[in-house]
């Protein structure tokens, strides 16, 4: 909501405030609670775009013209996930997007998911994404399905993998089922973030579900109070984003994908990335 303010002169001034949700109970006490209202960054999920191109051989449509209406329409970086079958994104792709980002985006982000283990520590070594996010992807799953188990043999794989990326100076971040005791097991690894792994919360949405989020709330509760930043992303969407954003203000990053170029298929694709900034922004 929005409210006229007034300047400390009391005269009337057109600028708009956002309003604190909690500010009808707070005109009663006399005080305010600092309120800081969502501001998620978008990062667009360009794999569906090379799906489509990989069906012919005239490079159409184009991942590069594509990122750059993406990031000219407001989005704050570019994400990719280059599997070792090349299903979507072929290699050449990752050196492209970060020499496009690197020579006319240099504020931009880049962040590169992938399973660690499987041909992977390769784009980090040359590229130095922004953002590393580690994912268990077996070759035979269609898309990324479930988060890790940090079991203490998985920590101790991806401890060494942590240190590497971190070496490299890209941040770390782990795709996790909203399960608190994961959430504990990544903050001792080392991560910088997690991302929270939003099918099921998109699926119980759809259902009608009022308490849809209420997992993944609890898990970045206990993410932030861990000292670990909180990102999400699978099947987020138009409809289902703004909820998310609203109970999970301190939000970072989300990264969209399939439901982002589908919805450019009908709105276009700038004025669809305009939406999904609005919408990471509870707007």
């Amino acid at each position: 909501m929005e409210v006229d303010s007034l300047p400390p002169n009391g005269l009337e001034s057109s600028r708009k405030v956002e309003e604190c949700p909690f500010h009808r109970l707070n005109s009663i006490s006399g005080h305010c609670p600092p309120y800081n209202p969502p501001m998620a960054q978008l990062s667009v999920n360009v794999n569906k775009v090379a799906t489509l191109r990989n069906t012919r051989h005239l490079d159409i449509p184009n991942v590069i013209k594509v990122s750059r209406i993406s990031l000219d329409a407001g989005a704050h970086g570019i994400t990719v996930h280059p599997r070792p079958d090349q299903r979507h994104i072929r290699p050449q792709d990752v050196y492209d997007i970060a020499n496009l980002l690197e020579t006319s985006y240099p504020q931009a982000e880049f962040n590169i998911e992938g399973n660690p283990f499987d041909q992977y520590m390769h784009y980090a070594k040359d590229v130095r994404p922004t953002q590393c996010t580690l994912v268990p992807d077996t070759r035979d799953v269609p898309t990324s399905n479930t988060g890790w188990d940090l079991t203490p043999a998985n920590l101790d794989r991806l401890r060494p993998v942590v240190k590497e990326l971190k070496d490299h100076g890209s941040r770390v971040s782990l795709f996790l089922n909203p399960q608190l005791e994961q959430v504990e097991r990544a903050a001792k690894l080392g991560a910088d973030r997690i991302e929270l792994y939003t099918e099921p919360y998109a699926a119980a949405f759809a259902r009608g579900d009022a308490r849809a989020a209420d997992p993944y709330v609890a898990a970045a509760n206990r993410a932030k109070e861990l000292g670990l930043e909180v990102n999400a992303g699978h099947d987020l969407n138009l409809d289902n984003l703004p909820p998310l954003v609203r109970q999970i203000p301190f939000l970072a990053e989300v990264s969209i994908g399939h439901a982002l170029i589908a919805d450019a298929l009908e709105l276009g694709l700038a004025e669809t990335v305009r939406r999904y900034v609005r919408a990471a922004r509870a707007q």
